[in-house]
């Protein structure tokens, strides 16, 4: 009998041994694919701070909150299992919806330039477009709702280079990996975001309770320094919507057979490369980058008068219609 309860303790310690080494492969796999995915998470780090910027510090950290949770939904409710689906079934179809995903990531960046330059225009154009949106209570409310539409497109990209560095074909596993990755990346990103957008309340404590000359010189660098920063951060969160746009759409034209784009981006790159050995790296990185954000803002502007005089009016009139066909249903 007590030979018996020995090997059921001996399985029971393999079986979990076994569960231990799936999930430290789970979690090294995750941690593997996230970091292909680095560029994107950069982005949208840098992006997320626009949306908050203008708001009472004791509202920072909640809205922070809901643009998380919200993106965490975007990931293991939505893009998870559209993204698995999608590879197996109609794989085909993923470059088609990133492109789409990336025209309007375009869009948006090519109208915070706009509203930089022409604050007049855009303020008529986003007028123009307000129906379109969802009915926001107030102002919180529409900026953490374009906050997480903006984050599904980042996040919708980012889950798809993870998928696509996964190196295992157990379906259940790609779908562990993905949910680690997704909601590790999510953490760090926003907990990123919190750290940045309170950083100005620490240096104001610094500047005022520390204890010694040198540390409320830090606070008082900090809090001078922050706006700077925050009005930097905001320009780097464009360019970075922009350029990502950019680059979904030319990699997606790419694999439908159009590569005059990818070619130019190539060529800048080693130009890049080329005229700054000391450091290639980075040269080509900025290279690829700026031609992704030119394509990406001649996109975008295109799309502007687009949406304001033909996808805005047939969706307000749709909008319309449909409580009607709501009441004649019922």
């Amino acid at each position: 009998m007590s030979v018996g309860l020995l090997a059921f303790l001996d399985d029971i310690a393999g079986l979990v041994k076994v569960a231990a080494a799936s999930l430290d492969d789970i979690a090294g796999q995750a941690a593997k694919a996230s970091a292909k995915a680095a560029g994107a998470v950069i982005d949208d780090a840098a992006v997320t701070p626009s949306y908050i910027k203008g708001f009472k510090a004791e509202r920072e950290l909640p809205i922070v909150g809901r643009i998380a949770w919200g993106s965490v939904k975007n990931k293991l409710i939505f893009l998870l299992p559209a993204a698995l689906l999608l590879s197996v079934f109609l794989p085909w179809l993923i470059t088609p919806l990133l492109m789409i995903g990336g025209a309007y990531l375009c869009y948006e960046g090519a109208e915070k330039v706009f509203h930089l330059f022409a604050p007049q225009e855009a303020e008529r154009h986003e007028a123009s477009i307000e129906h379109t949106a969802i009915s926001p209570a107030s102002l919180e409310e529409r900026k953490i709702a374009g906050a997480i539409k903006t984050d599904f497109i980042l996040s919708a990209e980012i889950m798809t280079i993870i998928l696509s560095a996964i190196e295992v074909d157990d379906f259940w596993t790609r779908a562990a990996i993905l949910a680690v990755a997704g909601v590790g990346i999510t953490v760090l990103v926003y907990g990123a975001v919190a750290l940045i957008i309170k950083a100005d309340d620490v240096g104001l404590w610094l500047a005022k309770s520390a204890r010694t000359g040198f540390g409320r010189a830090i606070g008082r660098g900090i809090v001078v320094a922050m706006p700077v920063f925050m009005q930097a951060l905001s320009l780097v969160g464009t360019a970075a919507m922009t350029w990502v746009g950019g680059s979904i759409i030319v990699h997606g034209l790419y694999e439908f057979g159009i590569s005059g784009p990818e070619h130019i981006i190539e060529a800048a790159a080693h130009w890049a490369e080329g005229t700054f050995p000391a450091v290639a790296g980075l040269a080509g990185w900025l290279a690829t980058a700026l031609v992704d954000f030119i394509i990406g803002l001649a996109l975008g502007a295109l799309l502007i008068p687009v949406v304001g005089y033909a996808i805005s009016p047939v969706w307000g009139r749709v909008k319309r219609l449909l409580p009607k066909q709501a009441k004649t249903a019922g």
